[in-house]
């Protein structure tokens, strides 16, 4: 007689380990001394690929470099780093990196919009182990390891409950880097009932696996903008792949684009959605 073996999700921590209580400490102790001293403060300067770059940038992920280094001494790649270095870096990460986004939405930091977070991931093997991202203005501070869960400010995160229908949804979509026939698409005929996007990948993970967002849809995120988060929402029970791929690690390395959501059923009708008009 054939029987079919249930599938079960792996055990699950109730506290935060050592590791990341350490690696969370000092990624809020470098958004209270570098980053937010210099809120709506701080001049800025375009970088090569037209984004924004401020000393705020510069000094939290020297910070951190130190301060990370210091808990596991691998090699870093920071958003700031030149190209050439950052490849370095990954090539001789043989026992992992440190994935750093000082400030992830930089534009809403020079601005004075409150949507902004410091990004930090352990990733070994292409794979990420254990991430952290920190909304100094919300004082919010999401953090996951590999199979242990996912938090909120040291406790267990407890997701809202999201709606059951993609009809219903809130969704979160980034239109920048998606194809114009798709965009098109989303702008006729979106399948949700509203849509937001606010300009910082990081933390819309983490709203996502926080139910605060139903679905999620961005068509091309760095290394730093994915590390962290997408390991938080995949601790919190969520689910993610690429437009071009069903398994979101398969996608590569330096860019991916993104169909998230943190209901199973949800995921799927989403994805199917998009999948059906690209």
């Amino acid at each position: 007689m054939n029987r079919q073996v249930e599938k079960r999700s792996p055990p699950r921590a109730k506290t935060m380990s050592a590791m990341l209580k350490a690696v969370t400490a000092a990624v809020k102790l470098v958004a209270a001394e570098e980053i937010m001293p210099r809120y709506m403060k701080v001049a800025h300067q375009h970088k090569s690929d037209g984004s924004l770059c401020t000393d705020a940038d510069t000094a939290a992920q020297e910070a951190l470099k130190r301060k990370l280094q210091g808990i596991l001494n691998v090699p870093v790649i920071g958003e700031e780093m030149a190209e050439a270095e950052q490849i370095e870096s990954w090539a001789g990460g043989k026992d992992g990196v440190w994935c750093i986004d000082p400030i992830d939405g930089t534009s809403n930091f020079v601005r004075g919009l409150g949507y902004f977070a410091v990004s930090v991931a352990l990733v070994r093997e292409g794979r990420s182990m254990l991430g952290v991202v920190h909304d100094p203005v919300a004082d919010e501070a999401f953090a996951a390891e590999l199979e242990r869960g996912s938090f909120l400010n040291g406790e267990k995160l407890v997701s809202r409950t999201v709606a059951t229908t993609l009809s219903g949804a809130l969704a979160n979509v980034d239109m920048k880097r998606l194809d114009s026939k798709l965009v098109a698409q989303l702008a006729s005929s979106p399948p949700y009932s509203s849509q937001r996007n606010f300009g910082a990948s990081a933390l819309d993970w983490c709203y996502t696996a926080a139910g605060r967002y139903d679905v999620y849809l961005h068509g091309g995120q760095k290394l730093w903008d994915y590390a962290a988060g997408s390991l938080i929402l995949h601790e919190a029970g969520g689910h993610a792949c690429c437009l071009d791929c069903d398994e979101f690690e398969q996608g590569g390395v330096w860019q991916r684009s993104v169909i998230a959501a943190l209901d199973p059923a949800l995921f799927e009708e989403w994805k199917n959605w998009i999948r059906a008009r690209q």
